[in-house]
């Protein structure tokens, strides 16, 4: 059977102009400035990347997760053209992506060497669109670095890497966002107050990694719940990259993203009700 020369003409050129494209973000992105509006206020986030580069020009390691939240506002809609057009210009600077940058924290890496990670959250709506299209994707993580060079005054190589089987590299931080909203005061009938419950609390817990050194084949929680009796008051769930626990009634909630990709099958828990420690094994899954 003989092939399409169209089609394959056709591949071809998308090919090409992916590439173009990429080249295109690169270059713009060394000698122009897109605005990034940096916010803060208390939120919560779930990962989304970790991307791994080095400052310049001494060649140490850099960890970025790139968070996404919904308490982060979207940037102005922007079409893949608009895009293009807009590294094309002379000044992207009217373009803004709001983003929470967080302070730097010292991680230790599979190879069990000191580096440097970062915590940068995006809206929930524009991840959506950059996971859909690499050229958003590289446009992102390119707006990210350059952000974290103009906060901190650093020089980080464009030749990043995201990592597969790595969600994050550490603990995500919680952030705080400013926002120019103020409370809106309601007036209420006093005869329909009542004192709320007690929010659950979040348990202190710890993760390790077995063997510390190397591939890691199995991530251990350890996770403090004093107080709770029995593991009958226990609801555990377990997803891909996920940890949710609750002890009822009311008295833990733990929801957690776990840095590497787990076997949830494989995967077994066991409580002392001695210690009242909560102890999972998981097996990681190998890329």
């Amino acid at each position: 059977m003989e092939a399409d020369s169209s089609l394959l003409s056709s591949e071809m050129d998308l090919q090409q102009q992916e590439e173009l494209y990429q080249q295109l973000l690169l270059q713009t992105m060394g000698k122009c400035k897109v605005k990034i509006l940096l916010i803060l206020e208390s939120f919560g986030h779930s990962l989304v990347w970790c991307v791994k580069t080095l400052t310049l020009p001494d060649k140490r390691k850099v960890f970025v997760n790139i968070c996404q939240s919904a308490a982060v506002p979207p940037p102005p809609h922007l079409s893949r053209e608009a895009l293009v057009e807009l590294l094309e210009s002379e000044d992207p600077t009217g373009y803004r992506v709001p983003m929470s940058i967080g302070e730097a924290h010292t991680e230790v890496d599979n190879n069990s060497q000191g580096c440097t990670a970062y915590d940068v959250v995006i809206s929930e709506e524009f991840f959506q669109k950059c996971q859909k299209d690499p050229l958003f994707q590289q446009f992102l993580i390119a707006v990210s670095l350059e952000g974290l060079e103009n906060k901190y005054n650093l020089e980080l190589s464009r030749d990043w890497k995201v990592l597969k089987n790595r969600k994050f590299l550490g603990s995500v931080n919680e952030q705080n966002i400013r926002t120019k909203s103020k409370p809106v005061i309601q007036e209420i009938d006093p005869k329909d107050t009542h004192t709320p419950p007690e929010p659950a609390k979040r348990p202190e817990f710890c993760l390790l990694v077995e063997p510390p050194v190397g591939d890691p084949e199995f991530l251990i929680a350890e996770i403090q719940l004093p107080g709770v009796a029995s593991s009958l008051s226990l609801v555990l769930d377990l997803g891909e990259d996920r940890l949710v626990l609750n002890a009822r009634p009311s008295l833990f909630h733990l929801d957690c993203f776990i840095p590497f990709f787990i076997d949830q099958e494989g995967s077994v828990a066991q409580y002392n009700t001695n210690t009242q420690i909560l102890t999972v094994t998981m097996p990681v899954v190998s890329s």
